[in-house]
């Protein structure tokens, strides 16, 4: 097979990410503990304050741990207090204790494709924190290139293509998300492959728009052996 530049997205594609921010979620509802919101009720307010504050502060645990607490002054039913607060920002804090959990087949799957084709991770994030879970992962000996955004949209991708020389018709962005993996890339003329995962971020989500390149959808990491 001819050399394909395979641009590979991090969290819930390599490794686990989204589950550690749900089950922070679910222990700021419980110490919330509110009266009459239901937790989808209460998702619903911290997804907009997320929404919002992710145009101006990016991504990663901390600028999680800013949102919760906006949420817990915008709906706490009881007097605020420091050690609230804390307790609070320590929901989130813990994520970044979290051991790595690298989804299943994927070194074995990398070490397949990066002696065949030109590999580069691309993540969005807090670059430390990125850069963090790349050397903890182990994985960052697979890649050729790593690129940390603050944002994957179009332009981004069109950037990189244009950094690295990339022939569009042979380059895939590999990805969970709809909304930063897929839809940007077709956009800016490139293909991808969409490895669904049960717990996206919600804001990830969108409905798939096809683009001029190839759309691949295959159910698992692995999968990748049998088209690259």
């Amino acid at each position: 097979m001819t050399t394909q530049f395979l641009l590979i997205d991090a969290d819930d594609t390599l490794w686990e990410n989204n589950i550690y921010f749900e089950r922070a979620f679910d222990e700021f509802v419980a110490f919330l503990d509110h009266a009459s919101m239901t937790p989808p009720e209460v998702r619903a307010v911290l997804d907009e304050i997320e929404e919002a504050n992710a145009r101006i502060h990016g991504y990663g645990t901390l600028n999680f741990a800013r949102n919760l607490r906006q949420c817990y002054e915008r709906l706490t039913e009881r007097e605020m207090n420091p050690e609230d607060l804390r307790t609070v920002l320590a929901f989130a804090e813990r994520i970044l204790e979290c051991p790595m959990e690298t989804i299943t087949g994927v070194p074995e799957t990398l070490e397949y494709l990066h002696t065949r084709h030109d590999l580069t991770l691309f993540t969005k994030g807090n670059p430390e924190e990125q850069k963090l879970k790349i050397d903890r992962s182990g994985l960052g000996r697979f890649f050729r290139h790593t690129a940390i955004v603050k944002e994957k949209d179009t332009a981004a991708y069109r950037s990189l293509v244009g950094e690295r020389q990339l022939d569009p018709s042979r380059t895939w962005m590999v990805g969970n998300s709809p909304k930063s993996d897929i839809n940007p890339a077709m956009e800016a003329g490139l293909n991808a492959v969409f490895i669904p995962h049960a717990h996206t971020w919600v804001l990830e989500k969108q409905e798939i728009k096809r683009g001029s390149g190839q759309l691949l959808t295959v159910e698992t990491f692995e999968d990748l052996r049998k088209h690259f």
